[in-house]
């Protein structure tokens, strides 16, 4: 006799799985010959055999076949346009982990890259560690990894997106973990990798987790703007449409509502402006400039609302013009960009067509792996709100909100941290312990001898600045013994 549910099944998996070739062809199939895209497929084909036989007896607390969640991972990695080897490793990710499959197995068969990703989801194993000390030591080899390919830690954030939803079956006290875990690790990551839009969906399904009530109420108040104001929304954006096609500018329009978030939740009854962006994408940069000097011919801008971040790219690399304009009876928020940096905007470090930089993002993570602790959380947190600073000669340096004159000191250069005296902010003299604003200008003033002290450490925010000045006086006091 038939079973309805498993065709049901099949007939899911099967689009998933069309879905997914038919993106990687997609974004890959102009820039391979026919023989090497039918060879991808091929592999890729095998791959899924291997996982669909792996985890054929499997099944997730909630009853739902296992295959479904490394499928859904690639399916998310495909459309935020990963290759084939991180689509084979997001639908093996699990395999070494939790099936008699080995990673020498995977490599041979599918390739030392597909290999590294799939050991850097994999947790680690040590019979001798408790859950902490175990949880540790996964995070310090995912930091590894990700040095030295970054699409470890992408190929995560789409694992941990699945898992947050689809977590209702766990106990109340496990989903509320593995939020705060996302939260204080996952969230920062994603930011500092370019991945806003992924950094906000991350934090809004765990807080969702967290505050179940709270966000219902949030999406109870969206649901309700976007009801009344919909027909206001709609005039706005025939009338821009129709000043860009009279002057020539192609432009496309998307509404953005802001996803739940405890700031979002608090602003909520703060009017149109909390809650929605409209989002304008043209071809060129000039068509940006263009566009926004229509939109402002149309609807008077706010006074202090502009923020030019297409020639000086904001914190983490997100780069659009960004004003708020008084339309009739709204006020609204409006972001102006290219399609082409729209999808660096989306996708961060996975965008096509751009060189991510990556020796940035490693010595963050290089610091946070020299620190005290197997994985600094208060750090990575710290840094995840940046501000933007100048060297005498102009040179942008990006540092954690917070930070000192002494922390700034020490991007520069360890010697001339080491070495520092006092400071100048936009030609003042400052001393080191001076907190720098956005936009500040900075030069430090050398001695020649070095001149750290024990207080520094509460001076310093930065885990490169405060991993040095440790290891300096850990130097001094062994020098001394020594002695």
């Amino acid at each position: 006799m038939d079973n309805p549910q498993a065709h049901q099944v099949d007939r899911q998996q099967l689009r998933l799985i069309n879905e997914i070739m038919e993106l990687l062809v997609t974004h890959y199939g102009g820039g391979l010959s026919e023989t090497e895209l039918d060879r991808g497929i091929d592999v890729l084909q095998r791959a899924l055999e291997l996982a669909r036989a792996s985890h054929a007896d499997q099944v997730r607390k909630s009853g739902e076949p296992y295959f479904y969640h490394p499928l859904r991972v690639a399916h998310l990695a495909a459309r935020h346009w990963m290759d084939f080897d991180s689509i084979m490793a997001a639908i093996l990710h699990d395999v070494v982990e939790d099936t008699p499959v080995t990673l020498e197995e995977v490599e041979s068969q599918f390739g030392s890259e597909v290999a590294l990703l799939v050991n850097g989801l994999t947790k680690a194993a040590d019979e001798r560690l408790n859950r902490q000390a175990l949880k540790e030591k996964t995070y310090r080899k995912q930091l590894l990894a990700a040095i030295e390919d970054v699409r470890v830690l992408c190929l995560k954030f789409w694992d941990r997106m699945d898992n947050l939803q689809t977590i209702s079956a766990l106990n109340p006290q496990k989903q509320s973990l593995i939020a705060e875990e996302t939260r204080s690790i996952y969230v920062p990551l994603a930011r500092h990798l370019g991945m806003g839009l992924v950094a906000s969906e991350l934090d809004a399904l765990s807080l969702a987790i967290l505050y179940p009530r709270r966000a219902e109420r949030y999406r109870a108040v969206i649901v309700q703007a976007q009801q009344r104001f919909e027909p206001a929304l709609r005039k706005i954006r025939a009338e821009i449409n129709n000043s860009c096609e009279h002057h020539r500018i192609h432009v496309l329009l998307r509404d953005r509502w802001r996803p739940f978030s405890i700031a979002g939740a608090q602003a909520m009854g703060r009017g149109l402006t909390t809650l929605y962006t409209l989002e304008m994408q043209v071809d060129r940069t000039m068509d940006a400039y263009l566009a926004l000097g229509l939109l402002h011919s149309l609807y008077p801008p706010i006074p202090g609302k502009l923020r030019d971040h297409l020639n000086v790219p904001s914190q983490f690399g997100y780069q659009a013009l960004k004003t708020t304009v008084q339309a009739g009876e709204n006020r609204i928020r409006v972001e102006i960009t290219t399609r082409k940096l729209a999808r660096f905007n989306e996708a961060g470090v996975l965008a096509p067509g751009f060189e991510f930089r990556r020796a940035n993002f490693r010595e963050l993570m290089q610091s946070l792996l020299e620190g005290e602790s197997a994985f600094d959380t208060e750090s990575l947190r710290l840094a995840s709100a940046s501000i933007q600073v100048y060297t005498p000669r102009g040179e942008i340096r990006t540092l954690p909100e917070g930070s000192s004159a002494l922390d700034f000191a020490f991007d520069i250069h360890e010697e001339l941290g080491l070495h520092a005296v006092r400071a100048r902010i936009n030609g003042q003299t400052r001393l080191l312990t001076s907190r720098l604003m956005d936009g500040d200008q900075v030069a430090i003033e050398r001695g020649e001898g070095p001149a750290v002290l024990p207080k520094w450490l509460e001076w310093a925010v930065t885990p490169r600045a405060r991993n040095r000045i440790r290891r300096y006086l850990r130097s001094r006091v062994q020098k001394g013994a020594g002695e």
